[in-house]
């Protein structure tokens, strides 16, 4: 059976209280990057704004931002970016008695209650993943087509030879659009292209070489000398890995920088706002976003990503994975306020492996 994306049920505006709702209330924003007092944050879920009697939805939004209101329209901004002169909405009612209406089960449809008590309602290593996988499956396939699939990768993606191969053939086999990552995953990628390691561990028998923690420090060095990821990949010859099949299906790879970087690579975004920017590019296309094994990546990435997209006129639903081998890691996403996170824990060598098998022929 072919996927089928879930339909989105509106709000009816013209049931009460709705119907008479108040237009929102707004107030100018009188300092560069600084919002009004009682200014109104964004939520992950669809959120509508009644102005001059139009209920009007926020398009491409994320959570914890200002809405501006415009003449026929509501955009959703960051704090940092309000300009003197912007009409701030203002209010934190969410059900339509201050003109704003958050609306959170827009794609629930028919859901079955819980019962009052039962186990295994959490998402743990003893969950049986069986029909997410399956589910996984199924959406890859529609969102190759017809999506724009974000991923955003840790490190250990690239310690093992087995799963650094299956995202390659994940990349290659039009799987992915768009890559967010930090420093460590491209040098250590890098690292496995130029000595076979990563860390200085073998790739294949991780068995550490000999002065095998200089490596990834003599790729930042060669790379630096000859000042970019591109030259560095022409001079060494490399024909593998994520960086390189990055490069050649002209997949986006954002890197972001971070207080512990080595380095960092050429490229490396070290500015913490303009790598915000850069990933916002693609979080405002984004239809799935799946984070691997990197608990902070995977949360600034979530908290960039609504819940859902409008996507040639209809509002579709945002798919959002989380996949680390710690409960904690995958549960921390949501308790940041993603609340629409699937998590799996498993081995992330184990999950590409699995993946690479049934979508890449």
């Amino acid at each position: 059976m072919a996927f089928e994306l879930p339909s989105y049920c509106p709000p009816d505006f013209t049931l009460e209280p709705l119907r008479s709702a108040p237009d929102v209330r707004v107030e100018a924003v009188m300092q560069q990057g600084v919002a009004p007092a009682d200014f109104h944050a964004t939520t992950i879920y669809p959120e509508y704004f009644k102005v001059k009697g139009d209920w009007l939805l926020a398009e491409q939004s994320r959570m914890d931002c200002a809405v501006v209101a415009r003449t026929q329209s509501v955009e959703v901004v960051e704090q940092r970016r309000l300009s003197p002169g912007d009409q701030v909405v203002v209010g934190r009612t969410e059900n339509g008695e201050g003109g704003i209406y958050v609306h959170t089960g827009g794609f629930q449809g028919s859901v079955p209650l819980r019962e009052k008590f039962a186990f295994r309602l959490g998402r743990t290593r003893e969950t049986s993943y069986s029909r997410d996988y399956d589910v996984l499956y199924e959406l890859l396939s529609h969102e190759r087509l017809h999506g724009y699939v974000v991923w955003v990768l840790g490190p250990a993606v690239v310690f093992d030879s087995d799963s650094r191969a299956a995202m390659v053939s994940l990349i290659r086999g039009g799987y992915v659009h768009a890559i967010f990552a930090g420093n460590a995953l491209a040098t250590h990628d890098l690292e496995a292209a130029i000595f076979g390691t990563a860390l200085g561990q073998d790739i294949y028998s991780q068995v550490p070489k000999p002065n095998g923690h200089y490596h990834h420090l003599d790729v930042l060095n060669r790379a630096r000398a000859v000042g970019s990821v591109e030259a560095l990949i022409q001079r060494e010859g490399i024909t593998n890995g994520v960086v390189h099949a990055c490069l050649e299906r002209k997949i986006p790879l954002v890197l972001a920088g971070s207080i512990r970087d080595d380095g960092p690579l050429p490229g490396v975004i070290v500015d913490a706002t303009a790598a915000q920017d850069a990933m916002r590019e693609h979080t405002k296309r984004a239809t799935t976003l799946i984070g691997l094994a990197t608990q902070l990546h995977s949360i600034a990435a979530g908290n960039l990503t609504p819940s859902y997209q409008l996507v040639k006129g209809r509002l579709r639903p945002v798919y959002i994975y989380a996949v680390d081998v710690s409960e904690f890691a995958v549960d921390k996403l949501r308790d940041r306020g993603t609340l629409g996170v699937t998590s799996i824990v498993t081995n992330i060598q184990d999950f590409l492996v699995i993946l690479r098998k049934k979508l890449v022929t």
